[in-house]
């Protein structure tokens, strides 16, 4: 993920969402994963995390510049209660290694909370930010990751559900990316049409697991199911598993550095 002003582009990053059907706070595994995929990025990293009480859905984030244990202490990650949560660490880069542009991004709107994670890069990023700020959208970072979002807040307005919202962003964005994306009682975790960056399922007793590497699964004792096929929207509920391959392509162009 880089910064659409960027005069390079940083190809890697590292996305962790954790649900834990059972009620327990995931912050802590978050960081083991988070840990574990330190390799794809040392810029910055963060943690939001989500817990209903009662009728209200609390979410609290912290997030800043340098390695996941400089940014984290156990005094911090006590700071967080949440049964869902996504992690990031971001990949440096020239010209944006400042702390607006760390992530997750946390939107909180009329429909409610929205986090969302992010790895890879939109080529159609300044056009679909200019569109939405002739809408009324304000910006607070330079990331597309901030695009990804406000579009997929934008289009939960007019459709049922958080995955509908994401398939119609993946509709209009063009790039390389990698989500996954959190709500109330449920995270969905998402892969551009041609399966560029990875991203694969995990499952700890009634806990499922996002991560962009399985090896941040092994860390925090999570079996690995599958990963996330190029094109797929995989939404995950306390009613289960669900799968749309409706926007996978013919052809796919994953990238080799992801083999080193």
């Amino acid at each position: 993920m880089a910064g659409i002003e960027d005069p390079k582009l940083g190809e890697e990053c590292g996305v962790f969402g954790m649900y834990d059907m059972d009620g327990g706070d995931v912050a802590s595994s978050i960081y083991y994963g988070l840990f574990s995929l330190q390799h794809r990025g040392q810029e910055s990293c963060g943690i939001a995390v989500s817990r209903t009480d009662g009728e209200k859905r609390n979410s609290q984030m912290i997030k800043g510049m340098g390695l996941v244990n400089e940014v984290f202490d156990a005094e911090k990650l006590e700071q967080l209660h949440g049964d869902i949560g996504v992690g990031h660490v971001r990949y440096s880069t020239a010209g944006a290694s400042i702390p607006e542009n760390t992530q997750p991004l946390v939107l909180n709107y009329i429909k409610g909370t929205l986090m969302v994670a992010h790895n890879g890069n939109l080529v159609n990023a300044v056009d679909l930010r200019r569109e939405l700020e002739l809408m009324g959208a304000i910006f607070h970072t330079s990331i597309d990751s901030e695009v990804i979002a406000y579009l997929i807040a934008r289009e939960r307005l007019h459709v049922g559900t958080v995955e509908d919202a994401v398939k119609l962003a993946m509709q209009k964005i063009r790039g390389a990316y990698s989500l996954v994306v959190a709500s109330p009682r449920k995270m969905i975790g998402a892969r551009d049409p041609f399966g560029f960056h990875p991203l694969c399922i995990g499952k700890r007793d009634n806990a499922y697991f996002f991560s962009s590497e399985s090896c941040a699964l092994d860390t925090v004792g999570a079996e690995f199911v599958r990963d996330v096929a190029p094109g797929e929207i995989v939404t995950i509920t306390p009613q289960g598993i669900q799968s749309d391959r409706s926007m996978a392509s013919d052809k796919c162009a994953r990238c080799i550095f992801e083999y080193i």
